[in-house]
């Protein structure tokens, strides 16, 4: 096949896959896309787009596979990072879901839902003290989304330190009053103890979804 020939292949793929993707038919799409992969394996948006499809089906081993893929094809890709990171913690590989969030906020320290990723994991872990801090940087790049806010309340009330907790909690309600009242009633009901002790009890931190998580 010529370079033209093959270039003319690959957009046709891409338009197909797009109309798959549209539709909702995605055992169509991801054929689509594999098919696009092996004439290009360096295709970035492909992969990227394969990937987002076996997360959203619910193949995260797959999804795995290709954000992995991506990251080696382009290191500095920040949002994969992220991904991959969000897949780590959908399958409890707190170790590397870190990893991932963490080499996302150093190649992209804007990257709000990378911090929030990474504060999540790190409630998780028991690490609460550094948690305050993720939190804090997530608020301040997101200053309008309640849900850094929210989980900075929390970690504040289960490390006792109910002032701080209250102040955020004021914060939230200036511009959020219906998440605030959510935040108000999990502080005034839930008593303050260690994550660890949560975890063994089959509970954790609430937690509130990523928003584009992949």
């Amino acid at each position: 096949m010529t370079a033209i020939a093959r270039l003319i292949t690959r957009i046709r793929l891409r338009c197909l896959a797009y109309a798959a993707v549209l539709f909702k038919r995605t055992p169509e799409a991801v054929g689509i896309y594999r098919q696009l992969i092996a004439l290009a394996p360096h295709d970035a948006v492909a992969r990227a787009a394969l990937g987002n499809l076996y997360a959203e089906s619910g193949d995260l081993t797959a999804a795995v596979n290709e954000f992995e893929q991506l990251v080696a094809i382009d290191p500095r890709a920040a949002d994969a990072w992220f991904n991959l990171g969000f897949l780590h913690d959908k399958r409890e590989d707190l170790g590397a879901a870190e990893r991932c969030f963490r080499k996302a906020v150093e190649l992209s320290p804007s990257l709000d839902r990378a911090w929030y990723g990474l504060g999540l994991v790190l409630i998780r872990g028991g690490r609460l003290d550094e948690a305050i801090k993720v939190f804090a940087r997530n608020i301040k790049l997101q200053p309008f989304s309640p849900y850094g806010y929210y989980q900075l309340g929390m970690t504040y009330h289960h490390l006792g330190r109910s002032t701080e907790a209250w102040k955020v909690y004021e914060q939230l309600a200036e511009f959020e009053p219906k998440f605030s009242a959510t935040l108000k009633r999990d502080l005034q009901q839930t008593a303050p103890r260690a994550v660890a002790r949560e975890r063994d009890e089959g509970s954790v931190l609430k937690e509130v979804n990523i928003v584009e998580a992949v």
